[in-house]
Formats: C-alpha cells, structure tokens, sequence
C-alpha cells in the first residue's frame, strides 16, 4: 500500500510555503519576493484542498449508490475546494497588485532592489 494522496498534497503544499518564506526572507529583489509570496499562496491551497480529500471517496451527492448512513465517512468535503476558488481569484488579484507596484517602483527607481528603497523606512 502506498502513501495517500492526501499525505502526498500536505508535504507539497508545506514544502510550497516553506520554498516561498525562503525566497521572500533571502533575495533583494521585488520581483523575487512576490513569486515568494506567490508560492505561498499555491501552497496554501493546496493545504486547504488536501484537508477536504478522502482516499477513495465521492462526490457528495446522496442517491442509491451512497446512503445517508455512510455520507459522512465516504464523501469528499467540497467547503475547502469551494474556498480554494475564492482564494485563487484573490491570490490573483493580489499578485496583480503587487506586479503594478513593482512596475511603478521601476518606472521611479530604474531599480527593483530593496536596498534602493531604503528612504522609505520610517
């Protein structure tokens, strides 16, 4: 027997999120920083999909080939992939935001390093 499919999705979402802290606390550069932010996203999504998944489960629709008694225990949960969908499209638009920061900085700075920006600190 192998490992679920659901063990598999958490270590990769985890290891998602992990590889996007990485990448946002080592690199300089604003265009880096937000694919970090990016992968967290992804990751958490992932998570959160992996959460609601049964090993061999079904849709949950309740007819002659699923009871009501074992509803609960063989059905996948659709609540987390009905959040994923909404985190996704605000992910996006997130990601979409800080893109057109960055092009703003660029287009002031000619640079995409933090180090530039150092006057911005309170």
């Amino acid at each position: 027997m192998g490992v679920p499919i659901s063990q598999i999705l958490l270590t990769t979402g985890f290891l998602l999120v992990l590889i996007g802290f990485w990448g946002i606390l080592r690199h300089r550069n604003i265009l880096r920083i937000i694919i970090g932010f990016s992968l967290i996203d992804t990751g958490m999504h992932i998570v959160l999909v992996a959460t609601g998944y049964i090993t061999g489960g079904t849709a949950p629709i309740i007819d002659e080939a699923l009871g009501i008694k074992e509803a609960a225990t063989r059905t996948v949960d659709p609540i987390p992939a009905a959040l994923v969908v909404t985190a996704i499209v605000i992910g996006f638009s997130v990601t979409a935001i800080m893109l057109s920061f960055a092009i703003r900085l660029h287009a002031t700075r000619k640079t995409l390093s933090i180090d530039a920006l150092t006057e911005s600190k309170w």
